[in-house]
């Protein structure tokens, strides 16, 4: 398996600009996520690392050697779509076997490596069967199967779960992961599925308008948000936001709203303007007394836990908190927040503040 580092990667379709500039490292054996929404660049980033598409600038490395003009056939790199792209005609064996096939391995080898793949698979009940009347779950295992085959340096995998339904694509994924676990193989994966990258990734880059707003393992980009549109894509509910004007000075470790005095990390940069602070559900406090005053709007009750909807001069802000904590719709309660969970944000640019917490986040843009 490989090492892949991207450098300055960017792909122009006349005057739109899919990818601009990007740059980050896959580590070998990493199980990698391309994250954003639709449109954001991923898929087409995939693609020029797999040889679909040839950058306009920049460098693609694959196992040290420099690879970005190069066609795919030159790449040894295994896809892995989410249509499958299976050969309807042939049985399960035959569209396994079929890249070895022609590639002129011998028929012994091949038998015995199609063999092996499907044990790792779990799917040698099948491999006569035809592909045509197998269920979503399975097709998916055949197309693993043809592309973890070959042994290539690396897989490249677009939303290869996204025509299953919700229960069958969160059974599949713990499957995906646990064979790359196995496997120990260099996966890029995109998705538009913000749990699903949080839940299978090693490393996630988070794309938004062709633009890589950030780098760095699912606790970085879920607790150290490098930008207002992170913290807002990732996160279910995503971060509450707090809109303010004031200013931070180095080494400040409160900032003001109002007549409310707030804790947040101590600031390692200085900013003066329009600020943005940003604290997750899970890190706002439901007190008595003190603090920020809301009204209880409405309650979402999770099973362990519930989202606590509060109106407040600062606009809507939700808490999680135990399913058993005492509150009502219409109860009068104050907020206050864990303070090393803070992130402020200049609300401008949308970049996050440096401070202690945000220190050393891996973010381009």
């Amino acid at each position: 398996m490989a090492e892949i580092i991207i450098k300055n990667l960017r792909k122009d379709f006349g005057d739109f600009t899919a990818v601009q500039e990007s740059s980050f490292t896959i580590e070998d054996g990493e199980f990698f996520m391309l994250l954003g929404p639709s449109g954001c660049g991923k898929t087409t980033t995939l693609r020029m690392i797999a040889g679909l598409e040839l950058p306009s600038s920049g460098e693609i490395f694959l196992d040290g050697e420099e690879i970005s003009q190069r066609p795919p056939s030159q790449r040894d790199i295994a896809f892995v779509f989410q249509m499958f792209a299976l050969y309807p005609h042939m049985n399960v064996r035959k569209n396994i076997s079929y890249p070895l096939i022609s590639q002129g391995m011998r028929r012994k080898d091949v038998k015995a490596k199609v063999a092996e793949v499907a044990n790792i698979l779990g799917i040698e009940d099948i491999l006569n069967k035809p592909v045509g009347g197998l269920s979503g779950g399975d097709r998916q295992r055949v197309a693993l199967g043809r592309a973890i085959v070959r042994d290539p340096k690396a897989f490249m995998m677009d939303e290869p779960l996204g025509a299953l339904d919700a229960e069958f694509r969160e059974h599949m994924s713990e499957e995906l992961r646990a064979l790359h676990d196995r496997m120990g193989a260099t996966t890029v994966y995109v998705t538009h599925d913000q749990l699903e990258a949080m839940q299978m990734g090693d490393k996630i880059v988070v794309m938004n308008n062709a633009v890589v707003e950030q780098f760095g393992t699912p606790r970085d980009i879920y607790d150290k948000p490098a930008s207002l549109f992170v913290a807002d894509f990732i996160g279910s509910p995503s971060m509450n936001f707090i809109s303010f004007n004031g200013s931070v000075a180095v080494g400040d470790t409160t900032v003001t709203l109002g007549n409310t005095c707030v804790t947040v990390p101590q600031q390692l940069s200085a900013h003066q303007g329009d600020l943005v602070l940003g604290v997750r559900p899970e890190h706002v406090q439901l007190r008595d007394e003190g603090g920020i005053r809301g009204k209880v709007g409405a309650l979402e009750y999770l099973g362990t836990t519930q989202i606590v909807v509060l109106d407040t001069d600062y606009g809507e802000i939700k808490a999680r908190v135990d399913a058993d904590h005492p509150v009502s719709v219409g109860d009068q309660v104050s907020l206050s927040f864990i303070a090393d969970t803070i992130s402020l944000f200049d609300k401008s640019s949308g970049a996050a503040i440096r401070s202690v917490l945000n220190d050393g986040v891996i973010a381009h843009g």
